[in-house]
């Protein structure tokens, strides 16, 4: 993510954020599932990490995890937390080959603009080791905006991001829906996608 109005707002709004997903990210059932589909001692990324908190259970569950994020102050929530190692960093900067045994991308790369989105997932599968696993979960929708607060937003239906994976090289495994309340206080339709690499 490099949208400086984005960044701002994630900084602003950082202890807002961590309160207000703690609670839900502790009992996520997919990244449970995430956790239990990476090998024990396995080393991870959580992409777009925010405060923190899902790399500290993945931690806590025997990962390895690396942490990154564009937000100064969500890096900074993040290496408060036992065992959790963040760095600032923009979707730009992913380097890494064949490192990862799981990708975590929950509600991060939504914030990608379109034009540079498969640019990212390719970055994202070289840095995985073949059968990596790869969750990405983003707002459903068409189109790009700002949402209320100011934040930018890329959105996707469900077979266009199927597409764009296996286009990529990603073996979709399976697909979960839901909705819930944003930071900025709308309810919006997600989707999640764990895949292989």
């Amino acid at each position: 993510m490099s949208d400086a109005e984005t960044l701002r707002i994630y900084d602003d709004k950082a202890a807002d954020y961590a309160a207000q997903n703690r609670e839900h990210l502790l009992q996520d059932p997919r990244l449970h599932s995430f956790i239990a589909a990476c090998p024990r001692g396995g080393r991870v990324l959580d992409l777009g990490c925010g405060p923190g908190t899902s790399a500290a259970v993945m931690v806590a569950e025997g990962l390895r995890a690396d942490a990154m994020d564009a937000s100064t102050e969500m890096v900074a929530l993040a290496n408060a937390l036992e065992g959790v190692t963040a760095w600032q960093a923009t979707f730009d900067e992913i380097s890494a080959d064949k490192v990862y045994d799981g990708i975590w991308a929950n509600f991060s790369l939504l914030h990608a603009p379109r034009a540079a989105f498969t640019k990212h997932l390719a970055a994202l599968k070289r840095s995985l080791k073949p059968g990596g696993v790869f969750y990405i979960a983003l707002k459903l929708g068409k189109g790009e905006a700002r949402d209320a607060l100011g934040r930018l937003y890329t959105y996707y239906e469900e077979d266009e991001l199927k597409d764009l994976l296996t286009t990529t090289g990603f073996t979709v495994v399976n697909c979960a829906f839901g909705q819930g309340k944003g930071l900025d206080g709308q309810m919006a339709r997600w989707i999640s996608v764990a895949c292989h690499g």
